[in-house]
């Protein structure tokens, strides 16, 4: 099944161009104007991923993904203006996998795509293979991750983690104890070569430390170790 994108801007230029480029890399797409009029669609017929403009007329992409995330855990990517950083931060808080800043190159928007799909089982990512072969549970201490079916548990609770959070996450749990530098982690949650700046990387972590706190207000398996990286620690 080849994945679709659903593209919400009230940028029409934006709108137009990018689903050409997606369609000619092998998507699927459906095109929104406005925050009301996606949510509704994106709720009752959820595509693999949506791509959001945060400053939109009638209801900008941030309520729309606030609203989004009560009833759909879609993967979503942020449009941004150059200077937003707390619209960027914001984002990464309520949900978001990833942001992308305007003016954008459509090659880095589809690499994006690509990266945050390919652990979507049984999603073709614009003609590649998607589904990987079904990889062994992670049991560190009381983290347990599935990557087949994308769970993650703490102490038998379920957590619930994006696609970029999980790969991360996955990387650390992998070699408890062993440093990953911020460029590893870029690395293994976009997997392609593209440029993600260090402060996309811990705004992921402080969500992924979050999230597990909600469950667990003790949880400090996540060491940060300042000028290095970061390590997961199963003790």
């Amino acid at each position: 099944m080849t994945a679709t994108i659903a593209l919400v801007d009230d940028d029409r230029n934006i709108l137009t161009s990018v689903s050409i480029a997606l369609q000619a890399e092998g998507f699927l797409t459906r095109v929104y104007s406005d925050g009301e009029t996606a949510l509704k669609a994106l709720v009752d017929n959820p595509p693999d991923l949506a791509v959001l403009d945060i400053k939109m007329p009638r209801m900008d992409g941030l309520e729309l993904l606030r609203r989004l995330r009560e009833k759909s855990a879609v993967p979503v990517i942020f449009l941004t203006s150059k200077d937003d950083e707390l619209d960027e931060a914001l984002g990464l808080a309520m949900g978001a996998d990833d942001y992308i800043a305007k003016p954008f190159s459509q090659r880095l928007l589809i690499a994006r795509i690509r990266a945050i799909l390919r652990r979507t089982e049984g999603v073709s990512v614009g003609g590649e293979a998607g589904a990987e072969e079904a990889q062994q549970p992670i049991e560190r201490g009381r983290l347990t991750m599935d990557p087949a079916r994308h769970r993650v548990t703490w102490a038998g609770n379920a957590v619930t983690l994006t696609v970029t959070e999980f790969l991360i996450l996955e990387t650390l749990a992998q070699r408890p104890g062993i440093v990953k530098t911020r460029n590893q982690l870029m690395d293994a949650a976009y997997q392609d070569d593209i440029y993600v700046d260090d402060r996309t990387i811990d705004s992921h972590i402080k969500r992924v430390r979050r999230k597990f706190r909600e469950t667990d207000p003790e949880f400090d398996a996540i060491e940060t170790l300042y000028g290095a990286g970061y390590r997961f620690s199963d003790e």
